[in-house]
C-alpha cells in the first residue's frame, strides 16, 4: 500500500489493528496510539523482543496474519511493506474498514502539534533520538516517534503533553511529503531506495518537497554533497541553516575529540559552546551539531542547546555495546547502506585502539545489493580487518535472479580478509575464534542479524571455558 498524500483523516479511529506491528516505525505508532487511550492490536510474521515489549504495554500482538485478528477493529494501519494479498488487508478492504498508511496514522497522532522532523538517507534515527532526548532531558513532556529505540527511554516513542512532537521522517516511499513540520533537519541525501525512486533526480525532488513543507527553518549538513546540492534548490523556502566542519557552515564544529565520549566545540554567529556525548564517533558529533541547530531554530540559545544534547547515550542498534569477554568487545549496528557501513567502521576504528575490527555483515535487500555491491565492498575493504559475510536479508523483496552476497565478494580486492558463511552457528564460531583481546566484533545489518548477538556472547564464553559466566 502506498500513502495517499493530503487525504482527509477520520476524526476518530476507534479500535486500531496494525499489520506488521513489530516493525521499527509501526511499533512506535502503535505504542503512542495506546498511550492516547485507544484500543490497539496488531500482527507480525514472527515473534520478537519488540512484540514482547508491545504486549507489556497492553497491546495484543498476534503472530501470523489471519482475517480473524481483525475482529472488532474499526481502523487498520499498514506500511508500504504490506502486500495487497495480505489476508488481513484483504479482509479490511472487503468489509469497509478504514485503512490508513503508517504515515497517515502518524499524521493523525500529530494533529495540532508543532512538528520537528528529521530525515536523511542515513543518520536520521540517531539524530531523532538525540533531539527527542535533549528536549525531554530539558524538562519538556514532548512526544516522539522514532525508527529505533531511544536508549534513555528503552522505547522508540512516547505521547506527551508538550506542543512539540519529534519524528523520524521516512523517505523510502515519499510518505514524508505528507507532514507539515515547523523545522526539518536533513542529515544527507544519497542514492538509496532506488528500487522505488529509480534515479537521484527523483530522490532530490522528494527531499526538496519535504524541505519546502517546513514553515520555520531547514537545517542541512554542509559537509554532505547531497544536502549541499539540495540547498541550491530551495530558493523561496524557509530559512536554511547549515552545520558541519566546512568553513561555510553556520554551525561549525571545531576541536573535535573522537574518543569514547565524542566532544567538540560549536561556533555560531560569534557564539561558542561545548558539547560532550556519551557515545563515540565523528558521525555522532556531526549529528549532534545538526540537532543543536534545530534547537536554536526552535528558540534555544546555543549554550542551552549544547547542554541539552550533551550526555546523549545513543539509540539501540547504533554502535550499541553488548559486552566484553576475555578482552573482546561486542557491538551491534544497524548500518546497511555503504555510507552507514563506512561511518560505523570509522567509529569502530576510533574505539578499537591497537586491536582489530572483525565484522559480521548481513546485506539488506536484493535491490540494494545489486545497486551498491561495489560501494559495500569498498567500505569493508577500507574499514574492516576481517569480515564474515552472510546471506542477503530480503525483507519486503522477492529474490532477484543472480543477486546474492557473491556480488560483494567478487568486488573485494585480492588482499581483503573475509569469509562467507551463511550458517549462523558456523559464522559465530569463525568470529569468536578469530577475536583476540583488544579486538572488536561488530555485527552489522538492518535485518535480523542482531538476534545473533546473544549467541556470539555465549560462544565466546564457551571458548574461554566459562559457560555460565556473564560478560
Amino acid at each position: 500500500m502506498k500513502p495517499e498524500l493530503g487525504r482527509s483523516l477520520p476524526k476518530e479511529l476507534g479500535r486500531v489493528h496494525c499489520i506488521g506491528i513489530a516493525g521499527s516505525g509501526m511499533s512506535g505508532i502503535a505504542r503512542v496510539l495506546k498511550e492516547k487511550g485507544l484500543e490497539v492490536s496488531g500482527s507480525d510474521r514472527s515473534d520478537s523482543e519488540v512484540a514482547d515489549s508491545l504486549r507489556e504495554a497492553g497491546i495484543t500482538v498476534f503472530i501470523g496474519h489471519d482475517a480473524s485478528h481483525l475482529k472488532g477493529a474499526d481502523t487498520v494501519v499498514v506500511s508500504s511493506a504490506v502486500r495487497d494479498n495480505n489476508p488481513e488487508l484483504m479482509h479490511a478492504r472487503a468489509n469497509g474498514l478504514v485503512v490508513l498508511h503508517r504515515s497517515e496514522a502518524l499524521r493523525w497522532i500529530m494533529q495540532g502539534k508543532k512538528i520537528l522532523a528529521v530525515a536523511g538517507s542515513h543518520g536520521k534515527t540517531t539524530s531523532t533520538a538525540m533531539l527527542a532526548s535533549a528536549l525531554y532531558r530539558d524538562g519538556r513532556d514532548i512526544g516522539a516517534v522514532n525508527g529505533g529505540v531511544i536508549s534513555e527511554w528503552g522505547v522508540s516513542s512516547r505521547w506527551g503533553s508538550d506542543e512539540v512532537f519529534v519524528i523520524e521522517a521516512d523517505e523510502s516511499d515519499r510518505s514524508f511529503l505528507g507532514y507539515d513540520p515547523a523545522v526539518v533537519m536533513i542529515t544527507n541525501v544519497a542514492p538509496d531506495h532506488l528500487d522505488f525512486y529509480g534515479d537521484m533526480d527523483s530522490i532530490y525532488e522528494a527531499f526538496e518537497g519535504f524541505a519546502r513543507n517546513a514553515t520555520q527553518a531547514i537545517v542541512l549538513c554542509a559537509d554532505d554533497e547531497g544536502t549541499t546540492h539540495l540547498a541550491r534548490r530551495l530558493d523561496g523556502a524557509a530559512p536554511v541553516l547549515t552545520y558541519g566542519i566546512a568553513p561555510t557552515a553556520d554551525f561549525r564544529l571545531e576541536n573535535i575529540d573522537l574518543g569514547a565520549h565524542a566532544r567538540f566545540e560549536l561556533t555560531y554567529r560569534e557564539q561558542r559552546a561545548t558539547c560532550e556525548l556519551a557515545v563515540p564517533g565523528r558521525l555522532n558529533a556531526l549529528n549532534a551539531a545538526g540537532v543543536i541547530a534545530v534547537l536554536v531554530a526552535s528558540g534555544y540559545t546555543l549554550v542551552d542547546a549544547a547542554a541539552a544534547v550533551s550526555g546523549f547515550r545513543g539509540a539501540d542498534r547504533r554502535f550499541q555495546f553488548h559486552g566484553e569477554i576475555a578482552g573482546v568487545r561486542f557491538f551491534d549496528d544497524h548500518a546497511h547502506h555503504p555510507t552507514e557501513v563506512a561511518a560505523a567502521l570509522e567509529t569502530a576504528r576510533s574505539v578499537v585502539g591497537a586491536g582489530q575490527v572483525i565484522t559480521m555483515f548481513q546485506p539488506h535487500l536484493f535491490s540494494r545489493t545489486q545497486y551498491m555491491a561495489q560501494e559495500l565492498a569498498d567500505a569493508f575493504a577500507h574499514g574492516s580487518d576481517h569480515t564474515i559475510f552472510l546471506d542477503i536479508f530480503g525483507s519486503r523483496e522477492d529474490p532477484i535472479e543472480g543477486v546474492t552476497t557473491q556480488l560483494i565478494l567478487d568486488r573485494l580486492p585480492a588482499e581483503a580478509s573475509f569469509d562467507f558463511e551463511p550458517e549462523w552457528d558456523r559464522a559465530c564460531a569463525l568470529a569468536v575464534a578469530r577475536a583476540q583481546p583488544g579486538d572488536i566484533v561488530l555485527t552489522m545489518s538492518t535485518g535480523d542479524l542482531y538476534q545473533i548477538v546473544p549467541q556470539l556472547l555465549e560462544a565466546k564464553k564457551r571458548l574461554e571455558g566459562d559457560p555460565d559466566g556473564s560478560p
